[in-house]
C-alpha cells in the first residue's frame, strides 16, 4: 500500500509535456488544433493512440512530424510503434511542443468509422470530419442538430434505419416521408403498385419516386439519402427547398396528388381506405326535434389547443376531442330557422363522428393568431396524449334514434375550418349513397356506416408516430418520433440522424412546463412539442407487417437490384475520387504565348510520366509541340514562381510527389515547354526566380524578360556574375534595379549585400543596364535609366475610337492663345465660326473648313521640308502663331510619314481645363504595372521623337507607316522660347502652370504619348477610325485631349472623351485636371464631337414635364449650365436650342424650369435664382422644363405649387391635373383653392395625398377606399401629408357624391381597362403585400402548367 501511494506521489511530481497537434491533411481542419497534456514518461506509441482517439483516425494511417518552426519536409516523422518516452524523443516539458499530423505514404488517414462496426450512433454524430466539431456530440434529447457533412452520411446508423438529407428547409417533408415509410400498410401497398415506363416519365412520377425512396430507405448502406428526386417529381425547383411549409398541409396535398396519380389502378382508394373518416354536421331544433345534417369526410381531425377567448388550454387530447364534438346552442340573434316549425327557434349545432379511419391523424392546432399584437403565435401549452387512445366514447350513439330528413343547405354554415372536407369527393354531398368515403369493412364504393356497438368493439388505437415542431410561428424545425411495428421500439428520425429514444422522450413532446397553465404559460414553455399524431387501429386481423424480401413483387426485386448496383457504382466512384489528386494546371502556350488554365485530375498511383501525357492532351498541344518537349514542374501562380522541377522522378507516383490526396493544394503545376534544340533548366527548392529585363539606354528600349534562378544568400556581386552569364553583359559596369512593387525602383548599389537583405522574394523582377556612359555618375533618381524605367512602369495602352465625321488623322487645330499676346482664345475662335445671323455653324461646316486649311498648310510644309532637308529644323526656324507642327495629308504621294515630327502645344486658357462636373473617380484605381515592353517604348513601325528640357532630340527608331506624336508645351518668355515636358502640375488646380518668367512650377516630368493607327475588330462599322495610344497615365486629361487634337481635327474644347467599361457603358470623363491613373491597360475610349465643359460648367439633361400625358417625362436635349448663371440666363440660352433641336418655339415667359428627382417634379426655379448659390447643381443633373398655359404664378419661394386632380365617384373617373399655387402651407387655404376651382362647397371638400412616384396613378376601383381621405391636420408639412416642396399630388372629391353602382360585367370591363392603363404607366393596379408561397405539387412535374394540386 505504501508503494502504491509513493507511485501516485511521484506521478504528481512528474513533469508534463504539452503537445499541440495541427491536422494538415485537410484544408478544412488545417486551422484546428488539438491539445494533449501528457506525463513525460508517456511512450510515443501511446501519444499516437491518444491522437487517433481524439481525431477519429485509425492508428497507423497517419504520421506525426515536428512543427516547431522546422520544415517538416526535412524531418523524419515520429515512429508510431516506438516505446521511447516523450522525454527521450526530445519533447520539452513545460513548453509547447508543436506537431503536424500528416498523410502517411501520400495517403490520407483512414477514419475509424469506415472500419469500425461497433461504434455507436453518438460516435457517428461526433466524428463528422477528421477532427471533432464543437457541439457535435449527440444525445437522445437533442433533436434539432442540423450540422452534418457528406462523410457523415456514408455510414448507416447502428439502428439499421436510414435518415433523409435536409435539402435546406425540407425537414417537414422528411418527417412525413419517414412516417409513411414506417407505416406497413402504406409501404406494402406502394410496393404492389408497378410503374409502367412506357406510360409516364419516371422523373415526374410521384409514386415511382416514392417507391425508389422507400427501397433506398430499406436497403441502402448509407447513413442518409437525398430526397431531391422526390421533390423533382413534385415539380419543385431549388427555391422550394428554402420554403418551409406546414407538415399537415403537405400531408393533404401529397395524398391528393397520389390519388390523382393512382386513378384507375388498384391503389385508387388506398388513401381513403387508410386515412379517411366520416362525421355528421348537424343542426337540431330544440322545439320539434327536427334535424338537418350532412355527411363530411376528413383525413385528419384538427384539435384546438386553447379555446377562443380562454386563458386555459385543454389538458389532453381526450379533452380536446370532447370539445370538438361538444354542440353549441343557437339562441337569441343566432336562432335557427326550422323548416318544420316555419320560424326561428333555438337549436343545437354540432358534429358527430360516424366512422373513424384505420389510421387516425390528429392535428394539434398550435399555430394561432394574436389579435392584440396582430401577429401569428405558437401555443406551447402542454397537451398530453396517450399511447393507446379509446375512440369509442366519441362515436355517435344517437344516430340510429335521431329523426332525419334530407340535409339542409345551411346546416353547416359555421364550421370555422374545424374539419375540412376531402377535395376528391363532392363537397357537402346531399346524398349519402354517392359519398366516396369507404369503410374498411367494405370494398365497394357504397357508404356503409357500422352500428355503434360494432364500432365500439374495435376502436382502440395505438400511437406510432409523433411529428414534432421545435421553434416559433415564424419558423422552426420538424422531426418525427416513430414506433417500429417490427420491434416495438421508438426511434427519432431527425433528418439524417436516426437514434433510439424512450417513452420518456415521447412525454417531453407533450409541451408546456411545470406550473399552472395560465394564459402566458406558453410563452415560457418549451418550444419543442408535438404537432401531429398518428394512431393505428388495434386489430390483429388487419394489422399488417412489412413485406419480407422474398415477398417482394418482381418489379420491386428488380428495383432493389438496380438501386444496389447504382449505390455500388457510386461507392466505387467515391473511392476513385478519394484517391484522385485534383490540382490547378497552367501552361504558357508555346505559339500563342497565352497562359492557359485547367484542372488536372490524376489518380495518386499514376506516375509523373503518365500525368505529363494527360496534361499534354488536356492542353491540346499534340499538333503544336512533341511530348518529350513538355514536363510538369511545381508552380506558384500567385507569385508566378517555379518552385522546383522533378528530374529523375518520372516513375514516381503523383500521390508521393504532391504530398498525398488533398482537397486543396498550396501550390499548382505548370506544364513547361521547350524548343527541340533547348534543354530544360533544373529548378531546385530554395531558389528564387528572377525575371531580368535588359535596358538599352541608347535605343531607349526595355527587352522582354529572361528568367534566371538565384539564392537569397547570394550577394549582389555574385548575382551580377550570374546575370552576366545569362545576358552576356559586362558585370563591372552593370547596374541592377529591383522593382519590389509597383513604381518602387531600388538600385542594388551595395555589392556585399545579400539578395534577401535587398528585399528579394520567391519571384522578382529586375532591370539591368551595362553601358559605359556618364549616366552612371548621376544620382539614380536623376539618371536617364530611372526616367526610362519610370516611363515604362507608368505607360498604359489605350484604344481610342475617333468620331466618324473626323476629317482624318492628320487634321490640325487652328487657334491657340499666344502667351504674352492678344491672340483669340477658344471663345474668340467660336465667335469666328458664327454665321451672319449670329448662329453657330454646324460641326460639318467647321470640319470641312478645317480640312481645307490643313491641306494647304500641309502642302506648304512639305515644300519647306524639301528646302530644309530636315523636318526638325522647321520648328526651330519658324514661329507659328496658329499652327504648331507640320502635319501630312493622308494619301498624299509626297507623304513624309517617316519624318520625325514634333508638336509644341501652347498653353490655352486655363479656364478650359478645369471643370467640376462629373468624374470617373468612382472607378477603382488600377495600379497594375504596365505590360508594355520594348515595342511600346520603341517600335519599328512608328516614328517618335522625345524632347527633353534642353531641346535635344532623342530618336527612338525610324517609322514606316504610322504617325506618332510626343508633345511638349511651348511658352514664350521675353523674346526667347523654351520647350518643356508636359507636367502633372495641372492636377494641382492652379490657374496657371507657369510663373511670369516662364519657369515651370515644381520639378518637371516628361509625359510620354505615342499614337498609331489601329485596325479594330470586324463589326466596328465603316467610317470608324481607331488609334492605339501609349501614354503615361500621370498625364492630365487636359493634356491628353491636346495630344489627341491632330487626330480628331478640332480643338480639345470641341470634343468629349468617354470611357467605355466592360458592360459597354460609356461615361464622360470631364475633370481636366485629373490624371489617367484610374485607366488601365487596353481601356477603350470613345471621342465624340461637341463642346467640352469649362471650369464651373455642368452638363444638364433637360426633360419636358407633361403632367396630363401618359408618359409625363420626355427627354429634350443636353444643355450646359454654368456656376453663377441665373435661371433666366439659362432659359435664354435654351430657347434657340429648343427651336432648332426640338421644334419648340417658346418665349422666355411661357415656360419654367423646375427640379427633377427621378420622375417627380420638385421645386420651381424662379428667374432670379442663381446656380450654385440658390440652386445646388451637381454632376448628372436633370431638370424639368414645363410649358405654361398662362402667366407664371410662382413669384416667391414662400409659395407652394400643388398638382390637384379631382376624383368623380359617380362617374368613376379622374379629371386632368390642375395646378394650385398656395401662399402658405395651410390646409384651409388648400380647401379654399380646391373649392374655388371645382365649385364644390367648402364643407364638402375631402382630399388625400397621392402615393408613390409622379403621377401617383391609382385604379379608379381602389381610389375611393384605399387613400387616406381627409386627414385631420391643419398644415401640410406634418404627418401624414409631409408636403414641404412643390410638385406634390393631391386628389380631392365631393363627399356628398355617391359611388357609381357597377354590375359585375361593368366591374370586370373597368378592371381590364384600368389594368391596361396602369401597366402602360408602370403602376400596379393594387398594392399587395408579400404573401407566403402556397404549397403545391405539380402532377406533370412542371410548375408552369395549370394542372396542380393546391
Amino acid at each position: 500500500m505504501k508503494k502504491k501511494f509513493l507511485q501516485i506521489e511521484n506521478a504528481a511530481e512528474e513533469p508534463r509535456v504539452l503537445c499541440i497537434i495541427q491536422d494538415t491533411t485537410n484544408s478544412k481542419t488545417v486551422n484546428e488544433r488539438i491539445t494533449l497534456n501528457l506525463p513525460a514518461s508517456t511512450p510515443v506509441r501511446k501519444l499516437f493512440e491518444d491522437v487517433a482517439n481524439k481525431v477519429g483516425y485509425i492508428n497507423g494511417t497517419f504520421d506525426l512530424a515536428w512543427g516547431n518552426g522546422v520544415n517538416t519536409a526535412d524531418t523524419a516523422p515520429l515512429d508510431h510503434t516506438s516505446d521511447k518516452s516523450l522525454l527521450d524523443a526530445n519533447f520539452e516539458p513545460g513548453k509547447k511542443n508543436f506537431l503536424h499530423l500528416t498523410d502517411k505514404d501520400g495517403e490520407q488517414p483512414q477514419m475509424m468509422l469506415e472500419d469500425s462496426s461497433n461504434v455507436d450512433d453518438s460516435m457517428h454524430d461526433r466524428f463528422i470530419g477528421p477532427l471533432p466539431r464543437e457541439g457535435s456530440v449527440a444525445s437522445t434529447s437533442d433533436y434539432v442538430s442540423q450540422s452534418y457533412s457528406y462523410s457523415s452520411i456514408l455510414n448507416k446508423s447502428e439502428t439499421g434505419y436510414v435518415g433523409l438529407v435536409n435539402q435546406a428547409m425540407t425537414c417537414y417533408l422528411n418527417s412525413l416521408l419517414q412516417t409513411l415509410f414506417m407505416t406497413p400498410e402504406f409501404r406494402n401497398a406502394l410496393y404492389k403498385w408497378e410503374f409502367e415506363e412506357s406510360e409516364e416519365d419516371p422523373v415526374t412520377s410521384i409514386p415511382y419516386q416514392l417507391q425508389r425512396l422507400f427501397v433506398l430507405l430499406q436497403t441502402s448502406k448509407k447513413r442518409a439519402i437525398e430526397t431531391t428526386d422526390v421533390t423533382r417529381s413534385f415539380g419543385w425547383d431549388s427555391s422550394e427547398a428554402w420554403q418551409q411549409h406546414d407538415v399537415q398541409e403537405l400531408c393533404r396535398v401529397m395524398f391528393d396528388a397520389l390519388e390523382q396519380k393512382w386513378k384507375q389502378t388498384e391503389q385508387a382508394d388506398l388513401i381513403n381506405e387508410l386515412y379517411q373518416g366520416k362525421l355528421k354536421d348537424y343542426v337540431r331544433c330544440l322545439e320539434c326535434g327536427y334535424e338537418g345534417w350532412r355527411i363530411d369526410t376528413y383525413l385528419d381531425i384538427p384539435l384546438v389547443i386553447r379555446p377562443y377567448g380562454s386563458s386555459q388550454a385543454f389538458a389532453s387530447v381526450e379533452e380536446a376531442l370532447h370539445a370538438f364534438i361538444q354542440p353549441e346552442i343557437l339562441d337569441g340573434p343566432n336562432q335557427y330557422f326550422c323548416e318544420r316549425c316555419k320560424k326561428k327557434c333555438d337549436a343545437r349545432k354540432g358534429l358527430r363522428f360516424l366512422h373513424f379511419p384505420y389510421l387516425l391523424t390528429l392535428q394539434l392546432k398550435r399555430f394561432d393568431f394574436d389579435y392584440t399584437t396582430m401577429h401569428r403565435i405558437k401555443l406551447n401549452d402542454r397537451m398530453s396524449f396517450p399511447e393507446e387512445l379509446d375512440m369509442s366514447t366519441f362515436i355517435d350513439i344517437e344516430d340510429e334514434k335521431s329523426p332525419q330528413t334530407e340535409s339542409c343547405t345551411d346546416s353547416g354554415a359555421e364550421n370555422e375550418g374545424s374539419c375540412h372536407s376531402d377535395q376528391m369527393s363532392n363537397d357537402f354531398s346531399t346524398d349519402d349513397a354517392v359519398d366516396e368515403g369507404i369503410c374498411l369493412e367494405s370494398s365497394s364504393g357504397t357508404e356503409k356506416i357500422s352500428k355503434p356497438g360494432l364500432e365500439k368493439n374495435s376502436l382502440m388505437y395505438e400511437l406510432f408516430s409523433v411529428m414534432v415542431h421545435s421553434g416559433s410561428a415564424a419558423g422552426g424545425h420538424y422531426y418525427a418520433c416513430i414506433k417500429s411495428f417490427s420491434d416495438e421500439q421508438w426511434y427519432s428520425f431527425n433528418d439524417q440522424h436516426v437514434s433510439r429514444i424512450t417513452q420518456e422522450d415521447i412525454k417531453k413532446t407533450h409541451g408546456g412546463s411545470s406550473g399552472s397553465r395560465g394564459y402566458y404559460s406558453s410563452a415560457f414553455a418549451s418550444s419543442t412539442n408535438a404537432y401531429m399524431l398518428i394512431y393505428r387501429l388495434k386489430d390483429p386481423t388487419r394489422n399488417a407487417k412489412f413485406l419480407e424480401v422474398d415477398e417482394y413483387p418482381e418489379h420491386i426485386k428488380n428495383l432493389v437490384q438496380k438501386e444496389r448496383e447504382l449505390e455500388e457504382q457510386e461507392k466505387r466512384q467515391r473511392e476513385i475520387e478519394r484517391n484522385t489528386c485534383k490540382i490547378k494546371l497552367f501552361c504558357l502556350h508555346p505559339v500563342k504565348q497565352v497562359m492557359m488554365e485547367n484542372k488536372l485530375e490524376v489518380h495518386k498511383d499514376k506516375t509523373l510520366k503518365e500525368a505529363v501525357e494527360m496534361a499534354y492532351k488536356m492542353m491540346d498541344l499534340e499538333e503544336v509541340i512533341p511530348l518529350d518537349c513538355c514536363r510538369l514542374v511545381k508552380y506558384d501562380e500567385f507569385h508566378d514562381y517555379l518552385e522546383r522541377s522533378y528530374e529523375g522522378e518520372e516513375d514516381t507516383p503523383m500521390g508521393l510527389l504532391l504530398g498525398g490526396v488533398k482537397s486543396t493544394y498550396m501550390f499548382d503545376l505548370l506544364l513547361e515547354t521547350r524548343k527541340p534544340d533547348q534543354v530544360f533548366q533544373s529548378y531546385k527548392p530554395g531558389e528564387v526566380m528572377v525575371k531580368v529585363h535588359v535596358v538599352d539606354l541608347k535605343a531607349e528600349t526595355v527587352a522582354t524578360p529572361i528568367t534566371v534562378r538565384a539564392y537569397l544568400n547570394q550577394t549582389v556581386t555574385e548575382f551580377k556574375q550570374l546575370i552576366s552569364k545569362a545576358t552576356h553583359l559586362a558585370a563591372e559596369s552593370m547596374r541592377i534595379v529591383l522593382e519590389r512593387c509597383y513604381n518602387d525602383l531600388r538600385l542594388l548599389s551595395v555589392p556585399s549585400k545579400t539578395l534577401k537583405a535587398e528585399g528579394f522574394f520567391r519571384s522578382n523582377k529586375v532591370f539591368v543596364e551595362s553601358s559605359e556612359t556618364l549616366d552612371h555618375q548621376a544620382a539614380f533618381t536623376d539618371s536617364h535609366l530611372w526616367k526610362l524605367l519610370d516611363r515604362h512602369a507608368n505607360t498604359i495602352r489605350l484604344f481610342v475610337l475617333l468620331p466618324e465625321q473626323s476629317p482624318g488623322s492628320y487634321s490640325k487645330r487652328t487657334a491657340y492663345q499666344k502667351a504674352g499676346g492678344d491672340s483669340s482664345n477658344v471663345e474668340d475662335d467660336c465667335e469666328r465660326v458664327k454665321g451672319p445671323a449670329g448662329n453657330f455653324k454646324s460641326v460639318d461646316a467647321i470640319l470641312e473648313e478645317s480640312t481645307e486649311k490643313l491641306k494647304s498648310l500641309s502642302l506648304q510644309q512639305q515644300q519647306q521640308d524639301g528646302d530644309n532637308g530636315d523636318s526638325s529644323k522647321s520648328t526651330e526656324t519658324s514661329d507659328f502663331e496658329n499652327i504648331e507642327s507640320p502635319l501630312n495629308e493622308r494619301g498624299s504621294s509626297t507623304s513624309v510619314d517617316n519624318r520625325e515630327l514634333e508638336q509644341h502645344i501652347q498653353t490655352s486658357d486655363p479656364e478650359n481645363f478645369q471643370s467640376e462636373e462629373r468624374s470617373d473617380s468612382d472607378v477603382n484605381n488600377d495600379r497594375s504595372t504596365s505590360s508594355v515592353d520594348s515595342d511600346i517604348l520603341s517600335s519599328s513601325h512608328s516614328s517618335d521623337t522625345l524632347c527633353n528640357a534642353d531641346s535635344a532630340q532623342i530618336p527612338l527608331a525610324n517609322g514606316l507607316d504610322s504617325h506618332s506624336i510626343t508633345s511638349s508645351r511651348r511658352t514664350k518668355a521675353n523674346e526667347g522660347k523654351k520647350e518643356t515636358w508636359d507636367t502633372a502640375e495641372e492636377d494641382s488646380g492652379t490657374d496657371s502652370e507657369y510663373d511670369e518668367s516662364g519657369k515651370s512650377r515644381g520639378e518637371m516630368q516628361y509625359m510620354y504619348f505615342k499614337a498609331d493607327p489601329y485596325a479594330a475588330d470586324e463589326g466596328s462599322g465603316e467610317g470608324h477610325k481607331w488609334l492605339m495610344v501609349h501614354v503615361d497615365k500621370r498625364i492630365t486629361l487636359a493634356a491628353f485631349k491636346q495630344h489627341l487634337e491632330p487626330f480628331v481635327g478640332v480643338l480639345s474644347s470641341h470634343f468629349k472623351v468617354f470611357r467605355v467599361y466592360t458592360s459597354n457603358q460609356e461615361f464622360e470623363s470631364v475633370r481636366l485636371n485629373e490624371t489617367l491613373s484610374s485607366f488601365s491597360d487596353d481601356t477603350k475610349i470613345t471621342i465624340r464631337l461637341g463642346r467640352a465643359l469649362k471650369k464651373g460648367e455642368y452638363r444638364v439633361k433637360v426633360c419636358q414635364l407633361l403632367v396630363n400625358e401618359q408618359e409625363p417625362c420626355k427627354f429634350l436635349l443636353d444643355a450646359v449650365f454654368a456656376k453663377g448663371m441665373t435661371v433666366r440666363q439659362s432659359k435664354e440660352e435654351l430657347i434657340p436650342q429648343l427651336r432648332e433641336q426640338c421644334g419648340l418655339d417658346l418665349s422666355i415667359d411661357r415656360f419654367r424650369l423646375r427640379k427633377k428627382t427621378w420622375k417627380n417634379p420638385g421645386t420651381v426655379f424662379l428667374d432670379y435664382h442663381i446656380y450654385e448659390e440658390d440652386i445646388n447643381i451637381s454632376s448628372n443633373w436633370e431638370v424639368f422644363l414645363e410649358v405654361l398655359d398662362g402667366v407664371e404664378k410662382m413669384k416667391s419661394m414662400s409659395q407652394l405649387a400643388i398638382l390637384s386632380k379631382r376624383w368623380r365617384p359617380s362617374e368613376m373617373k379622374l379629371d386632368p391635373f390642375q395646378e394650385l399655387v398656395l401662399e402658405s402651407n395651410s390646409v384651409d387655404e388648400l380647401r379654399e383653392k380646391l373649392s374655388e376651382i371645382s365649385g364644390i362647397p367648402l364643407e364638402d371638400i375631402e382630399f388625400a395625398k397621392g402615393r408613390g412616384t409622379f403621377p401617383c396613378d391609382i385604379s379608379v376601383l381602389d381610389i375611393h377606399q384605399d387613400l387616406d381621405w381627409n386627414p385631420k391636420v391643419s398644415t401640410l408639412n406634418v404627418w401624414p401629408l409631409y408636403i414641404c416642396d412643390d410638385g406634390a399630388v393631391i386628389f380631392y372629391r365631393d363627399k356628398t357624391e355617391e359611388v357609381m353602382e357597377l354590375t359585375e360585367e361593368q366591374r370586370n370591363e373597368l378592371m381590364k381597362k384600368e389594368s391596361s392603363r396602369l401597366q402602360k404607366t408602370g403602376h400596379r393596379v393594387t398594392y399587395s403585400p408579400r404573401k407566403e408561397k402556397a404549397l403545391k405539387i405539380y402532377l406533370d412535374g412542371a410548375p408552369n402548367k395549370e394542372v396542380a394540386q393546391d
